[in-house]
């Protein structure tokens, strides 16, 4: 897929931060493109109209939601050439302080809305050889304290992706995940805390982080080039194989990060 012009990409979680910046860019690439959120008010006001947009209210927990979101877009345009499952939430708390709850959200939000969504975009993707991507992070890769939830639901994905393109290996459909990092967005202000309220904060300087224009950019660029996964900065690669070859190295390394962050959950094991 060397140009994204003309071709229908559909996105998840398109109201804010990387999904937002993943619309504009599709769409000044040329694309037609399909974007959904919980709030179809939100969509409607963030972006002009446009005969190459359609803006749709979707909840990815919610498997009929998912359903029609595809079922529309393939009837607007004939069928869909890249899914981008962007649609996530992050959480903050010690699973010993956790609501069950909160895990659940995650996961259906996380894994299962990108298993939905794929599930029904399939059979077109399959049909026209296109991209299906997931949003992931380096929590797919590396466990982060005070953040069960949300490295399960990221294991899950990447799992899920890889199995599935190793199914689609000879179909000529193509299949990658792509792990940002730490990325500018309201992602860590909506968190939830360990009753499911959200942070409202985020405990991070947003302006020392890649923007989401910018991790759009490489998204984009990866789907063009059909790369197999993106691991965006060098301290997640650095994560990345230091857990493959120094993993107990890796638990003390993660855990000071972690603990050091402010107002971090870990301090109440650290005071013991």
């Amino acid at each position: 897929m060397a140009s994204l012009k003309d071709k229908v990409v559909v996105i998840t979680g398109g109201s804010s931060g990387i999904g937002k910046a993943l619309v504009e860019l599709a769409l000044a690439r040329g694309a037609k493109v399909a974007v959904c959120a919980r709030s179809h008010e939100k969509l409607v006001a963030l972006f002009p109209a446009n005969d190459k947009l359609m803006c749709l209210r979707a909840d990815v927990s919610r498997e009929a939601d998912c359903k029609d979101f595809m079922d529309e877009v393939t009837t607007k345009w004939g069928g869909i050439d890249v899914l981008i499952n962007n649609a996530g939430i992050s959480m903050r708390a010690l699973f010993e302080d956790a609501d069950l709850a909160v895990i659940k959200e995650l996961m259906d939000v996380n894994f299962w809305g990108a298993v939905y969504c794929t599930k029904y975009a399939l059979p077109s993707v399959m049909a026209r050889k296109g991209v299906i991507v997931g949003v992931s992070s380096i929590a797919g890769y590396r466990g982060l304290p005070g953040r069960t939830g949300y490295s399960a639901s990221k294991f899950a994905l990447q799992g899920f992706l890889e199995a599935l393109r190793t199914e689609l290996l000879y179909t000529g459909t193509h299949v990658m995940w792509v792990s940002p990092g730490f990325t500018a967005s309201n992602i860590r202000n909506v968190a939830r805390s360990s009753d499911g309220s959200a942070q409202a904060e985020t405990p991070l300087d947003e302006s020392k982080l890649m923007s989401a224009e910018e991790c759009a950019r490489r998204i984009m660029d990866g789907i063009e080039n059909r790369k197999r996964t993106i691991v965006m900065t060098s301290q997640g690669k650095l994560a990345v194989w230091l857990n493959k070859l120094l993993p107990g190295l890796a638990d003390s390394i993660v855990y000071k990060h972690f603990l050091h962050e402010p107002d971090s959950p870990l301090t109440k094991y650290s005071k013991k």
